[in-house]
């Protein structure tokens, strides 16, 4: 079967992977008349952070605010940052980042931009966020902490938050939720997760879905490998009984 054009094409956490993004989007072959959306966590633990945020800006592709995105620019934008905030954010990625800029400070062309990062996208039949929603608040209460960071809550829900739209997600890498091996994507009340971990050792895979078609592309940072698939292939459906379950015993 024929795939319909134009396309609108998700692409999951890239965690500072710039040449696993380069790969990925040379699969895909984005064309003038497709629509490209980052879901956030463009920086932070891959090499290359600068570049990819380079990248995205100067493309002028539609980008959210991710939780490693409101981190740094805290972090930045806070003079009475302490040294504790800063060194977590170091410990979880942002030393790469910093890296990344060749130990120079981050330019302001790239905060102003990042500054500008919208914590959804309303696109109709699909809703854009980071992490997800607080399923007790309308979307006008939600705040850029709880579509930047929210996990369980979100994930648990037993009903559609929207009753005519999908929320895509990432923030929460998928083999992390009940029943999902690395690679595969994650699907719950209303929503589907396509962060798949690309950073991470047990996986390595960077996602981008073609919404328009139901196609997911794959490329795997660790091995240079690259798979197409239906979409209906590689989404695992969760109970959000076990992640209720799953909640209770962290506790």
């Amino acid at each position: 079967m024929s795939e319909i054009s134009p396309r609108r094409i998700v692409i999951g956490d890239v965690h500072g992977h710039y040449e696993g993004l380069m790969t990925l989007l040379e699969a895909i072959a984005p064309t003038s008349e497709d629509q490209v959306y980052f879901l956030g966590d463009l920086i932070d633990r891959g090499p290359h952070s600068a570049q990819v945020v380079n990248f995205v800006k100067r493309n002028n592709y539609s980008c959210l605010l991710g939780n490693h995105e409101q981190m740094l620019l805290n972090i930045l934008t806070n003079e009475k940052t302490s040294a504790s905030t800063m060194q977590a954010w170091l410990y979880g990625g942002g030393q790469a980042t910093v890296a990344s800029y060749q130990e120079a400070p981050i330019p302001d062309d790239h905060l102003d931009w990042l500054k500008t990062l919208p914590t959804y996208i309303d696109l109709g039949d699909i809703w854009l966020t980071h992490a997800g929603v607080d399923p007790s608040k309308s979307v006008t209460e939600q705040t850029a902490d709880e579509l930047c960071w929210i996990r369980e809550e979100f994930h648990s829900i037993e009903k559609p938050y929207f009753p005519d739209k999908q929320i895509i997600i990432g923030h929460t890498i998928t083999f992390t939720l009940p029943g999902v091996s690395p690679g595969k994507l994650a699907q719950g009340k209303g929503w589907l997760d396509i962060d798949t971990g690309a950073y991470h050792p047990r996986s390595g895979w960077l996602t981008g879905l073609d919404v328009t078609n139901d196609l997911v592309y794959q490329v795997n940072i660790f091995k240079n490998y690259i798979r197409v698939l239906p979409l209906e292939e590689v989404v695992i459906n969760v109970d959000p009984a076990k992640i209720k379950v799953d909640r209770r015993n962290k506790n």
